[in-house]
């Protein structure tokens, strides 16, 4: 057995040495095929049986080509040949075809594809633009902002006098006389309703704002000897202690027209204390209306002793103007020792021309000095000083009447 291995390697050594490779051609390789070499053995002359070797070696290892980046795809092999993909495709006559390209049909989708998505960011680009470009407030705030707070169309003479042309019955006459044209055409009706900031005014050949003065509201403490309408020359009116007032307006409002002002109801020329001042016609109005059934309180000086008596008339009212007219309250006030007249603090809601006075004389009494004090809620500050005014705050408002 020692012989027969001997033999056996010696001749697989002899193999090895005589064998010449041969490099396979290039159209034989492949990547997956190895190569074998055969090789037969003599036989001694003592073993007369053949004995075949089946060597195999591994391919020879080719550079391997760097990795291409991920969005280059490689379609060929390690050997470089190009790699085709199979496209199945039905024919017109119905029959499956392979070809090597893909169909036209995919390559026009892909191509309006890619349309459609640019002209999506296109679109919704857009949408953002005007979504940015929209109000803040959504469309029921806005609703409710023009109901509830917007000023409304209103009539013509109203406009004119709240834009400062002249009084509600001058604007009322210019409007008669033709001076007045809306839209190019001449208006001669006052109630007509027009909008200062759509419709095109002009008075006189001037053309009316579109922005009209915003609304005012001041207490003044009247001082005695002015009146409250400007009729007549020979008195003082109320407004001229507003002259200061006006000329820094444009200081204080800058790019705003001045206000007409007016006054809210009347005080006699010898009657001090509280007055509004304004230029709303519809918040002066409803505070100067019988139905607001607001409450006024006067300090009455009178000359004279007051009796329980006097008192007992006063409280039982007087007729005016046909109308029996009652006080809500008659009371005496307390002594005070820097004033040596009695006086009284009278209450009536309806407001008729010289009421307090009325009911004081109807009781045999006579007025010394009468003051207004209070309308509604709202009292006159003690630091007012006569002849001056305050600007009145939303508070004071609401306690006269207004809402906002």
């Amino acid at each position: 057995m020692a012989i027969v291995a001997a033999a056996v390697a010696s001749a697989a050594s002899t193999a090895l040495s005589s064998l010449q490779l041969s490099r396979p051609s290039s159209l034989t390789r492949t990547r997956c095929h190895l190569r074998t070499i055969t090789s037969s053995l003599s036989s001694s002359p003592s073993h007369p049986s053949a004995t075949e070797f089946n060597i195999t070696f591994a391919p020879t290892k080719l550079k391997t080509p760097k990795p291409k980046p991920a969005l280059e795809p490689n379609f060929s092999d390690d050997l470089g040949r190009q790699l085709f993909i199979p496209w199945i495709v039905r024919d017109e006559n119905g029959n499956l075809t392979l070809q090597t390209t893909p169909p036209a049909r995919l390559l026009h989708e892909l191509a309006n594809a890619k349309t459609q998505s640019t002209k999506k960011k296109k679109e919704s680009s857009s949408k953002a633009a005007a979504a940015a470009s929209e109000p803040k407030h959504s469309k029921a705030a806005r609703r409710f902002y023009n109901q509830n707070f917007r000023d409304p169309p209103q009539r013509l003479s109203k406009v004119l006098a709240s834009a400062g042309v002249a009084s509600r019955r001058s604007c009322e006459e210019l409007i008669f006389e033709g001076q007045v044209t809306v839209n190019g055409a001449v208006c001669n009706t006052p109630q007509t309703r027009v909008d200062p900031a759509r419709d095109v005014i002009y008075v006189n050949g001037n053309r009316l704002p579109k922005k009209l003065p915003p609304k005012v509201y001041l207490a003044l403490n009247k001082p005695k000897g002015y009146i409250c309408s400007s009729g007549e020359k020979e008195t003082k009116p109320v407004m001229s202690l507003f002259e200061d007032y006006l000329k820094s307006w444009d200081k204080r409002n800058p790019g705003q027209l001045k206000p007409r002002l007016f006054t809210v109801g009347r005080l006699d020329v010898a009657t001090t204390g509280l007055i509004i001042v304004t230029n709303d016609g519809e918040f002066a109005q409803k505070l100067s209306h019988p139905s607001s059934k607001l409450s006024k309180e006067y300090i009455a000086t009178i000359d004279g002793v007051v009796n329980k008596r006097h008192l007992i008339a006063i409280s039982e009212g007087t007729v005016i103007d046909g109308i029996h007219c009652t006080p809500d309250s008659v009371e005496l006030l307390p002594q005070q020792p820097d004033i040596s007249r009695p006086r009284l603090r009278i209450v009536v809601h309806e407001g008729r021309n010289h009421e307090v006075r009325e009911l004081v004389k109807n009781a045999g009494l006579e007025i010394h000095s009468l003051k207004r004090v209070r309308i509604g809620g709202f009292r006159l500050p003690s630091d007012l000083a006569l002849g001056k005014h305050i600007e009145m705050k939303q508070s004071n408002l609401r306690a006269l009447g207004l809402k906002s």
